[in-house]
Formats: C-alpha cells, structure tokens, sequence
C-alpha cells in the first residue's frame, strides 16, 4: 500500500542487517569491489542467505553500506551536542568525517560498480552533511563559542579538502592539525 512504512525489523534481525552492514564497509575497504559475499556474511556470522534477504544484489549491499556510514556520520553530530560544548563537538565531528572520507575513499571502487549499475549512492549526500555541520554551528553561533557568518557549505568544502590531504595514516596527524586550524577560523571572537 502506498504510503506506508515498512515494518520494523525484529530485533535479531535488524541486529543481523547492522553487523552485515559494518562486515560490507570493512570488507569494500579493505579488500575492494572484487572480495566476495560469502567473506561479508562469514565475518558478519551469518549465514549467506541472510545476506541475500537483506541485500538482493552486491550493489544493494554496497549503496547500503555506504548510506549507513553516512547516516551515522551525521546523526553523531545532534549526539556530540548532548554530550560536549558545540565547539568541542564541532572538532569531534570533524574527527568523524575524516574517518567516514576515508572509508569512502577504500570503498570507491565499489561504489563506481554501483554508478555504473545505474546507481547513485550519493544522491542526497550533500544535503545531509550540510545540514550535520548546519545543526554544529547553529550551536556553536548561539552558544557564542562559533562565528555566526559561517558557511555551512564553506565548512563542508574545507573539510574535503583536509580529507583529500589526510590519503593515509600516516597522514593522520597532518589532518588533525589542518582540522585544528579550521576550527581556530571558526571560533567566535569579540569584535567579528
């Protein structure tokens, strides 16, 4: 029927569907397009039907995949605002992007087989991130610890940009420090 939302997952199952969904991420990123699914559902522990009844095809898995990351990444930054001052969870945030960037960047191969099958895993990517970094410095500007002028998509673009400097871990600590430097151009000042 039109209109209607799927039933909720039982609580086995949806705990099933989360652990083959972290299993994908790890897997495309570390092994690439080519590993196989019967690896996911193993190191997921289940069997490889319960990959199939939640995932019909390898490129459902892989959009799946990617979307969780991306609804985690942004669903932390309403969380860190419960837990810590909005600019303390602005910069913890962005810890979180890099770490969802780079998982990206190891699971692009999949998600390319994903576009080319007609695909398109970020269709509303954008938006989402913008409106996570929206809700951080929202917070930031009225607690009056964030500039009030900041651009959300300016913020999000200077984030990519640490993201495509940070290519490694050992590259790990120059993002920190880039991210150090974003947030200081950030922070409120008397006078601005």
């Amino acid at each position: 029927m039109p209109g209607t939302s799927p039933r909720p997952l039982r609580a086995d199952a949806q705990r099933n569907r989360d652990r083959l969904l972290a299993a994908a991420v790890r897997a495309f990123a570390h092994d690439g397009p080519e590993v196989t699914l019967e690896a996911i559902a193993k190191d997921a522990g289940v069997g490889i039907g319960t990959l199939y009844r939640n995932f019909p095809t390898r490129e459902a898995l892989v959009e799946a995949a990617y979307r969780n990351e991306l609804t985690r990444l942004c669903d932390a930054a309403p969380r860190l605002l419960t837990t810590s001052p909005p600019d303390v969870a602005a910069r913890a945030w962005m810890d979180h992007f890099i770490d969802y960037m780079t998982t990206k960047r190891g699971m692009a191969d999949a998600l390319r087989a994903v576009i080319a099958s007609g695909g398109d895993p970020f269709a509303h990517s954008r938006e989402a991130l913008l409106g996570a970094v929206g809700t951080l410095l929202r917070a930031g500007a009225e607690a009056g610890t964030l500039r009030a002028d900041a651009d959300p998509d300016d913020v999000l673009v200077g984030l990519g940009g640490v993201a495509l400097s940070a290519g490694g871990p050992e590259r790990r600590a120059q993002a920190g420090r880039l991210l150090d430097l974003l947030m200081d151009g950030l922070r409120y000042r008397a006078g601005q």
